[in-house]
Order: C-alpha cells, then structure tokens, then sequence
C-alpha cells in the first residue's frame, strides 16, 4: 500500500487524512534543524508505542515499547546520530516519553537511516498531530484515529510518498 502526501493531507485507497508537515515545508534538500519534511519515497520501519496510553495497538509493523529512558539522537557530532539512544546520554537528543500526546504512536520513517549521512536530519517520523494540526519540525503527523488507522493498514513494504 502507497501512501501520497500533496497539500496537507495523506491520500491511500479510500482514505483522505488531514495531516501537518514541517513547519518550513517540503524539501528534496533536507538538513538537520531546517523544520522542513524530507521529499521522497520512504518504506516505514517500526513503530514505537505508550504501552500506558495504547491498548491493543493492531500493526504488521515491528513494535517497540516506548520507555522512560528512550530518546532519538539529533546531534551529528554524535556516532548515534539519527538512532534510537537511552538516556542519560551526553549529547543532543529528543525524549520519546512525552508528557503531551504526540509520541504516543510513532512510526519511524526510513528517511536517512541507510545508510546516515551527518546534517542530512534525523528523526522523521510519523506521529500523532496536536488538536491544532500545529506544523512539526519535519515530520509528518496525524490525528490519532488516523493513526490508529494508518498503523493497522500499513506494513514494511508500504511506502510514503512525499511530494
């Protein structure tokens, strides 16, 4: 299953699902902390959950369980640079756990992970938007039913196209 992203919306089979990009929009040129979403086709790799929050998460997808501790490197001077890390660590990352709700399904999209190319941007994902559909730093989010929906759907051979 493919799915297209064009003008603010997720477009598979059926489905048209409002969504947010990158604050500054899309890019075939991404660099770290630009806030612009990474132009492409993307596979979906895996898909980290609060197994406190979501109950019974239906996917075809690896699943991991967010913990306390886990964060996703954003330094490139770090040799982690866009990889799954635990904290305490000594150099920039994101907390996973989160107190607000956009973390609590993600899907890590294959954007610069195979291999990592320093300042090139890590950690895209797709997560769940705010109530407000506020832009993101260059991911790509959807509300939470969509998510939802989204995860069930979507296995490691569907792909993200972004546009």
């Amino acid at each position: 299953m493919n799915i297209k992203l064009k003008n603010k919306f997720l477009y598979f089979n059926k489905y048209k699902l409002r969504c947010s990009i990158g604050k500054s929009g899309i890019t075939p040129d991404k660099k770290e902390g630009d806030q612009k979403t990474p132009k492409g086709i993307f596979k979906f790799k895996s898909i980290f959950y609060r197994k406190d929050r979501i109950t019974n998460l239906k996917t075809l997808l690896k699943k991991i369980i967010i913990k306390k501790n886990m964060g996703w490197c954003d330094d490139p001077n770090s040799k982690y640079y866009n990889k799954l890390i635990k904290f305490p660590f000594t150099k920039r990352a994101e907390k996973m756990w989160l107190k607000d709700k956009i973390y609590d399904i993600l899907i890590v999209i294959n954007y610069n992970l195979e291999p990592v190319v320093k300042k090139k941007g890590s950690a895209i994902f797709l997560h769940i938007a705010n109530k407000n559909y506020a832009s993101t730093k260059g991911c790509v989010a959807v509300n939470k039913r969509d998510m939802l929906l989204l995860a069930s759907k979507i296995n490691d051979k569907s792909k993200l196209i972004i546009s």
